[in-house]
């Protein structure tokens, strides 16, 4: 997925309200930019921060910029707009480019399913079924080792329970967990942070849950697919 214009350079001043953030361009002006991320971002907000942003010109949206990439500075980066996995993942799908998953012939995204939610991806074929559940994953508090989820998330443990029922059922069930960040290797969850989603986690496995886990290649230019990863349960 490439961005729609080139992204900007700037330094972070201060993420404040969850989806707002103050940067200062390198041309000294200072703006707010949207943060298209509801989790707690933790290790990627501290102040002077390095990061890039997308400009856009819709008279629709309050603001001019949007931020999408934290710049770490040692040629790694990550990604912190949450609605960019499931892009880049559903062309990946449509090009059939993602290893681990049965044959489909088609994709849906955002169908109703369980107790009130939307699946992510909704892969139909021969066979049953199966239902794709898609995590943006931007914690690392180790070298090498992301983690998620990195704030306490309600709605993410309904949707392993959701997907546990699937699978139940008789049907697919995925959970996916797409890195946001260029610097790991391997996954795990922040168990630590989220008592009840590893909780939620563990039901979901014992019910049939698949998990599959993939890297992103990310530059200010665009993000796209990378490696699978491996699974730490």
């Amino acid at each position: 997925m490439e961005f729609a214009t080139p992204l900007v350079p700037a330094r972070l001043i201060k993420r404040y309200k969850r989806f707002l953030a103050d940067v200062r361009l390198d041309d000294g002006r200072e703006v707010t930019a949207h943060c298209a991320n509801p989790g707690s971002m933790m290790g990627l907000a501290e102040p002077g921060t390095k990061v890039w942003l997308e400009a856009n010109d819709d008279p629709n949206k309050k603001l001019r910029f949007g931020w999408r990439l934290v710049d770490h500075e040692n040629g790694h980066f990550t990604g912190v707009d949450t609605s960019v996995p499931n892009r880049a993942l559903r062309a990946a799908l449509i090009a059939h480019q993602v290893p681990g998953l049965p044959p489909y012939d088609l994709v849906r995204p955002e169908v109703k399913y369980g107790q009130n939610s939307r699946i992510d991806f909704l892969l139909s074929g021969d066979g049953p079924d199966t239902y794709v559940e898609v995590k943006s994953v931007t914690l690392s508090r180790q070298a090498g080792l992301a983690e998620f989820p990195d704030s306490v998330t309600a709605r993410g443990a309904k949707h392993l329970d959701d997907l546990a029922a699937m699978a139940a059922a008789g049907q697919h069930a995925v959970m996916f967990y797409l890195v946001q960040r260029t610097d790991c290797t391997a996954v795990t969850l922040a168990s630590d942070i989220d008592p009840a989603y590893r909780a939620a986690f563990d039901r979901a496995q014992r019910a049939g849950v698949r998990v599959l886990a993939q890297a992103c290649r990310i530059s200010p230019h665009a993000i796209t697919l990378g490696e699978p990863l491996g699974f730490r349960a």
